[in-house]
């Protein structure tokens, strides 16, 4: 009996050991990595702008009221709707008073065309007169023909002049329809600009201007953007916009607040021209659908294709080993003291293998905690080794 119960004892001893080595082999101190340099080609973090693939920002073209307002921010409309109108009536009004003129015009024109064709058939300055039997037909007998032979009268001309003073009447009414006219066509144009419509499928980014609001031309009234497709704005310096082509795709380049994972980009647009301030290239990313949203901040890695770069090889650590205070990324670095000491970091590009490369913040030679547990986290943040432990 004594010795089956010695028996039972060192076998639950035994127990206990296993497991005893098998928590102690899962500890904090256990859970060590040593950095090493990554042979991935070095990349340059750069933050960047989420913006929808269209956006147009819709302002007044005349001063006016605001009276109609379409929707709120966030609404969808197709193209052709009507998005924003202003106030018309003095315009129609206008328009009313040039039409009242265009029509006087029509009707002058016709009068001069009547009066030329009379002049035509039936010149006035051939016509007697007036009187009636012997009187009137002496006049027209001897009276004017003695006129043009002495020289006194020259009907011919007199006729010329009254056609070509006909004329005159027709081109000027005729000039008065087209003056009349044209100013129509110029309010029915200022008529147009009172209405703002869609001009593509979109939605509403910002409104600017509520309904009773007074705007003057050039004033914003709404954005408006396709949001179907976004990109990322970015503005690289000169020597990393140089090692990108249009239509490449960089793997897992790009991470959002918003969206637990990196995700690839399209490289869709470089400018061709930098900015003459900031001496930086414009580049624009195409990015999935449903990753993020417009107006969120993006961070790309960029790779660095420079010969001075290639020199550059980055250490790396586990991913697992990064544990965030807020948005700043920190990692648990075991210090000369032995103890867990907090140094902030900046992260790189994460690789495919469970790494991430490191900016800045580490070196080669260090040792981290993958997964730093309870007993780490709540380790003092400094770094100067613990008195007791000497």
């Amino acid at each position: 009996m004594t010795t089956m119960r010695s028996i039972l004892t060192a076998a639950v001893m035994g127990v206990v050991s296993l497991v005893g080595q098998a928590l102690a082999g899962t500890g904090d101190s256990a859970d060590l990595f040593e950095v090493k340099v990554s042979a991935e080609q070095p990349t340059v973090a750069i933050g960047g702008t989420v913006v929808p693939y269209r956006q147009v920002t819709l302002a007044a073209q005349l001063p006016g009221r605001v009276k109609f307002v379409a929707g709120v921010e966030g609404n969808f409309f197709k193209e052709g709707t009507l998005l924003v109108a202003l106030d018309e009536e003095e315009l129609l009004a206008r328009r009313a008073a040039a039409y009242a003129q265009y029509t006087a015009a029509g009707a002058e024109l016709r009068n001069a065309g009547v009066q030329y064709s009379r002049e035509l058939w039936s010149p006035r300055s051939r016509s007697a007169p007036g009187g009636m039997g012997l009187p009137n037909l002496f006049d027209q007998m001897f009276t004017g023909a003695a006129e043009d032979f002495f020289g006194e009268r020259d009907r011919d001309a007199e006729h010329q002049a009254d056609l070509y003073a006909s004329t005159t009447h027709i081109e000027q009414a005729r000039s008065a329809m087209l003056r009349a006219g044209s100013e129509i066509r110029a309010i029915d144009a200022k008529l147009r600009d009172t209405k703002s419509l869609a001009p593509f499928d979109g939605v509403v980014m910002h409104k600017y201007v509520e309904e009773g609001d007074t705007v003057q031309p050039g004033q914003p009234l709404l954005d408006f953007a396709d949001v179907t497709w976004l990109q990322i704005e970015v503005d690289l310096p000169a020597r990393l916009a140089q090692g990108l082509q249009p239509m490449v795709i960089l793997s897992r380049a790009a991470i959002f607040d918003d969206y637990p994972d990196p995700v690839d980009i399209r490289v869709a647009q470089i400018y061709p021209m930098a900015d003459m301030q900031r001496h930086t290239v414009k580049v624009k990313f195409d990015i999935q659908q449903g990753v993020s949203k417009p107006g969120m901040y993006a961070k790309v890695m960029i790779p660095d294709t420079s010969q001075a770069a290639g020199m550059v090889r980055l250490p790396a650590i586990p991913t697992s080993a990064i544990i965030y205070r807020g948005n700043l990324p920190v990692v648990y670095v075991q210090n000369a003291g032995a103890r867990p000491e907090l140094r902030m970091i900046r992260k790189g590009r994460r690789l495919p293998n469970g790494m991430t490369t490191v900016l800045s913040g580490i070196a080669e030679g260090d040792r981290v905690y993958v997964n730093p547990g309870p007993s780490i986290l709540g380790q003092p943040k400094s770094a100067e080794p613990d008195a007791s432990a000497d």
